[in-house]
């Protein structure tokens, strides 16, 4: 595991705790100095200013009491933008009053608008292969946002500011755990844990990374679905009048059954939607887009000397379209299959070699692919490259090296 640092400053030991935690238990995780940058994630200057300078709108917040979600109208105001009218603004006053007053402050989705909280659960996914998403609670002291509650979802709870009070109900054990988190403390909670939380004398923020984690479920929905697809038992409608007397279908939906069933055991290749679930993980992706708005306003002048790097943070993942599975030899494919975290591109087959070099990140220009690719399609594969953000020009003083 030691390609994964957001894990590792979550909770020290990643293989230690995959091994012994990891949908199976809660687990605390105290403060250490090697973990330090955590407790810089999201600071309250960060909350400060989000919430009073970046034109917030609802529901990418909402304040809770008690159990009890504020009124929407309470805590925004109506303005014009441009032409349109909005009527979901933050309204900075109101918050700090409902903040003042006991509320907890929820910013929601920090996963796709706060770039430090994105960083870490774009790296923690990638550890994970689950997708994670973020919010931030600030509970202002002697408060309570949530009651004792369960989530769906496995929960990191991150404490960045302040003390807050946990109270987690183990699913195998008839003790509650009673931990106070203090700034740097880590609380993992695997879906369906009851747990609450409350503030005493000081106020407190931490951080919520959910995963929403892909389980057996989804994977056998996706086995059953393409295994019965075209099975004519299943399509078949049901006898006119079924509905007087269903039970006397009890025979025929046994029939019907023994049929799927039958389908379902002669399914030989699974392969197929083990892949289509990775596709679709790796294809719902968030991808770090910071600077490809420059990258695309200069991409048309791209040349064979034009300094290029690998964009960090990218996964890419390329399959040969007729196996559906990568290799190292592409020459029987009609067309490559480039998975992106947000999209699908198709690339000619004779690119393949090209393009693990640039994956390789051993191309720092477009000429380093010389003995692979007339000069013609390698500038045009390198600007295609850098117009879907796989790719991105070198920049040393605002401009091109």
């Amino acid at each position: 595991m030691a390609d994964a640092p957001a894990l590792r400053e979550l909770v020290g030991d990643p293989a230690g705790f995959l091994a012994t935690s990891w949908a199976t238990g809660p687990a605390y995780v105290a403060a250490s100095d090697d973990r330090r940058a955590l407790r810089d994630v999201l600071t309250l200057d960060d909350v400060d200013r989000i919430v009073a300078s970046s034109g917030l709108r609802a529901p990418s917040f909402r304040l809770v009491e008690q159990g009890r979600t504020l009124p929407q109208r309470d805590v925004t105001r109506s303005v014009r933008i441009g032409s349109r009218p909005v009527s979901d603004l933050v309204d900075v006053a109101a918050v700090h009053r409902a903040v003042a007053d006991g509320a907890t402050l929820v910013l929601q989705g920090l996963h796709r608008s706060f770039p430090p909280v994105a960083e870490l659960c774009r790296d923690l996914e990638r550890t994970l292969t689950h997708p994670s998403q973020a919010n931030a609670y600030l509970t202002p002291p002697v408060a309570q946002g949530l009651n004792l509650h369960a989530d769906p979802h496995d929960v990191f709870a991150v404490q960045t500011f302040g003390t807050k009070r946990w109270v987690v109900h183990p699913p195998d054990s008839d003790d509650p755990w009673d931990l106070t988190l203090t700034p740097g403390d880590v609380l993992y909670l695997p879906a369906g844990t009851r747990h609450a939380a409350q503030t005493i004398d000081t106020p407190s923020l931490h951080l919520t990374i959910g995963i929403r984690t892909v389980t057996w479920r989804q994977l056998v929905d996706r086995v059953v679905r393409d295994s019965l697809d075209g099975l004519d038992a299943l399509v078949a409608p049901l006898p006119a009048g079924w509905a007087d007397e269903p039970t006397l279908l009890r025979e025929q939906l046994a029939s019907v059954l023994d049929d799927a069933a039958s389908a379902l055991r002669s399914a030989d290749d699974l392969d197929a939607p083990l892949e289509a679930q990775a596709r679709s993980f790796w294809h719902s992706r968030t991808p770090d887009q910071t600077g490809l708005l420059r990258d695309l306003l200069d991409a048309d002048h791209l040349d064979d000397h034009t300094p290029l790097r690998r964009r960090a943070g990218v996964d890419v993942h390329v399959r040969t379209a007729d196996a559906g599975s990568e290799r190292g030899d592409d020459t029987a494919a009609s067309h490559l299959e480039v998975v992106l975290p947000d999209r699908l591109l198709r690339l000619p087959a004779n690119c393949a070699a090209a393009l693990r070099r640039i994956l390789d990140g051993k191309v720092a220009r477009p000429a380093d692919l010389d003995e692979l690719m007339d000069a013609s399609s390698r500038r045009v594969l390198c600007r295609r490259l850098v117009r879907e953000g796989v790719l991105t020009i070198a920049r040393e003083g605002g401009v091109p090296r």
